[in-house]
């Protein structure tokens, strides 16, 4: 009876520590690494939007993340020093954003013209997108 009971209680001991040490290595990864392809938002805010005719069309002011996952780019357009300018979101697979580099500096390209971002839906910031 006693060599029964010891037995139980190792082979509880030890299927204990089998789902312990699964439970620790299946557990999803807290921290990344960067690679040199990603991009920093800093780099991203402010930078001047331009079409294939090297012409500025917007300048991207902010981010949307859904979910953890980058779903747009919130892009200024028109306006003069601030004023008159409006928001539009854009997707963020219709923008090619790229780095030179020989000057060191980021780009953001986009197939479309300045009157096809003000023809676009607007956003504004207003109630929980406040600025």
């Amino acid at each position: 009876m006693r060599s029964i009971f010891i037995t139980i209680a190792a082979a509880t001991l030890l299927g204990g520590a089998a789902v312990a040490q699964t439970a620790v290595t299946t557990t999803t990864e807290t921290f990344v690494i960067a690679k040199p392809t990603d991009v920093l938002s800093n780099n991203l805010i402010g930078l001047n939007v331009t079409n294939d005719a090297k012409e500025t069309i917007g300048e991207i002011k902010d981010l949307i993340l859904s979910q953890g996952d980058l779903s747009g780019y919130i892009v200024s357009v028109g306006g003069f020093l601030g004023l008159g300018e409006r928001y539009v979101i854009v997707r963020p697979n219709a923008v090619k954003v790229s780095y030179t580099e020989n000057d060191n500096k980021w780009h953001a390209v986009m197939n479309a013209t300045k009157d096809q971002l003000q023809a676009a839906p607007e956003f504004k910031y207003e109630a929980r997108w406040k600025r």
